[in-house]
């Protein structure tokens, strides 16, 4: 399926996205439709599609999308490039004539972008050598090991260092181009595109709302696995470690010491992290009160529950109900969200 360019003007900001074989499609539409959206109020961006070959690309979900033109036919100096990622980020990595395209049209562009597995291109080049970078929250600590010169941090949705810009997976492009262009023609222009697409101009909080940051090393010791298991067979039993030492027919201390070293947190932290998980899954998609909710996962009262979402996703189990829960949640919860934009 081939995409019509606009016609370029000289006040133009030209941006190069690569598509590839594989390619996650909402990596490369999102982002598009950002730019070209912005255009609408008062953006100049003349956005481009190239590929390794100069011909259409298959992406992950079987869409095929049309390369503008050549490489050869872009301007000597390009304002942003953007890499896109796909799901086998191994494969896209290996592909050198892919890892040369995205190297030389760094070496052109203003600032250089990724989305999601992107990340893993960028790498290859070495234009992202010793910067502080994010990816998908899955993905970042098989970029942390592929790449130990990067310093990966898992939670932002997006993470700015000098003239490299790289975010976390697929729809966080979206939130990428929205910062790209509230940076290149203000707060109005970004907002209005928001609102045109119904987003949120600035998503609140990181990663952390979508995935369970704090899941430990795979335990090998027997004592330590049924230690978790007695934890996560029903969070709403209290088991302090005492009661979990003596159950298991071992002192407090060496328990403890042997779960730290299996897993690299506390027995404690392992423990919260499993409440908040249920919690996670009985406010997305069941009907019980947040009360209800807070005793069945084991925190207590709703008022201990509160604060540790506040802490650990920056909003409150109501309002993380209202934006998580599935698509047949009552229309009352979806209204109360912030209008995107809003303060």
């Amino acid at each position: 399926m081939g995409r019509v360019a606009p016609p370029a003007r000289s006040a133009d900001r030209v941006v190069v996205i690569v598509a590839f074989d594989q390619v996650q499609l909402l990596d490369v539409s999102g982002p598009l439709e950002v730019f070209t959206t912005a255009n609408r109020y008062g953006a100049r961006y003349d956005v481009r599609v190239v590929s390794p070959t100069g011909l259409d690309a298959l992406t992950s979900c079987g869409l095929r999308i049309g390369a503008d033109a050549p490489v050869e036919r872009l301007p000597r100096r390009v304002d942003t490039l953007l890499v896109p990622g796909r799901r086998d980020w191994r494969e896209a990595a290996a592909d050198d004539a892919l890892v040369a395209l995205v190297g030389g049209l760094a070496a052109r562009a203003r600032r250089v972008t990724s989305v999601c597995a992107g990340a893993f291109l960028l790498a290859r080049t070495g234009v992202l050598d010793g910067r502080r970078v994010t990816t998908h929250w899955e993905l970042a600590p098989q970029l942390a090991a592929a790449h130990p010169e990067l310093r990966v941090d898992p939670d932002p949705v997006f993470v700015r260092d000098g003239r490299v810009v790289t975010s976390a997976g697929v729809t966080a492009g979206i939130d990428l181009a929205l910062a790209l262009v509230e940076e290149d023609y203000g707060a109005d222009v970004a907002r209005e595109a928001a609102r045109q697409l119904v987003v949120f101009m600035a998503r609140p909080g990181g990663q952390s709302q979508f995935s369970i940051r704090m899941t430990p090393r795979p335990p090998q010791h027997p004592l330590v696995r049924r230690a978790m298991d007695e934890i996560t067979t029903d969070p709403a039993v209290p088991r302090g470690v005492d009661a979990l030492a003596a159950g298991l027919g071992v002192s407090t201390r060496h328990l403890a010491r042997l779960f730290r070293q299996e897993t690299g947190m506390t027995l404690g932290r392992y423990a919260d992290a499993v409440r908040v998980e249920a919690a996670q899954v009985l406010l997305s998609s069941g009907t019980a009160s947040v009360e209800e909710v807070a005793q069945e996962a084991g925190f207590g009262s709703s008022e201990t529950m509160r604060r540790v979402f506040q802490q650990t996703f920056g909003v409150s189990p109501t309002v993380y109900r209202a934006r998580f829960r599935t698509t047949s949640a009552p229309a009352t919860a979806v209204t109360a969200l912030p209008l995107p934009g809003a303060g």
